[in-house]
């Protein structure tokens, strides 16, 4: 990537913003388990030993901030990855701190 690259303050912003939705350790979790498998709020909750309403408060953060969708089946909705750049983006940071650990 070229480090020359200036931003309009509107995708810095955006940029920013992104980030930031990395920076809750329950949203980085529910991102590494859905990695694994579309899920429901029931699942997550379970997995991650939280309520079913810490859950879905993480999730509206998430998908408002398109790195999760969803999708109905009946009465249940099931949560994924938006798409393959938010795989990305959370291996290249992990690749990245398990690098300054050695």
């Amino acid at each position: 990537m070229d480090a020359k690259i200036n931003l309009a303050e509107p995708e810095l912003l955006r940029l920013t913003e992104f980030f930031k939705l990395l920076g809750d350790p329950t949203r980085v979790r529910i991102l590494f388990l859905l990695l694994e498998k579309e899920s429901c709020v029931g699942e997550l909750a379970e997995r991650l030993e939280t309520t079913q309403s810490a859950v879905s408060h993480q999730l509206r953060i998430l998908k408002a901030g398109r790195l999760v969708k969803n999708r109905r089946d009946g009465k249940m909705i099931y949560y994924s990855l938006d798409d393959d750049h938010v795989q990305t983006v959370i291996g290249k940071g992990l690749e990245h701190i398990m690098e300054r650990q050695q």
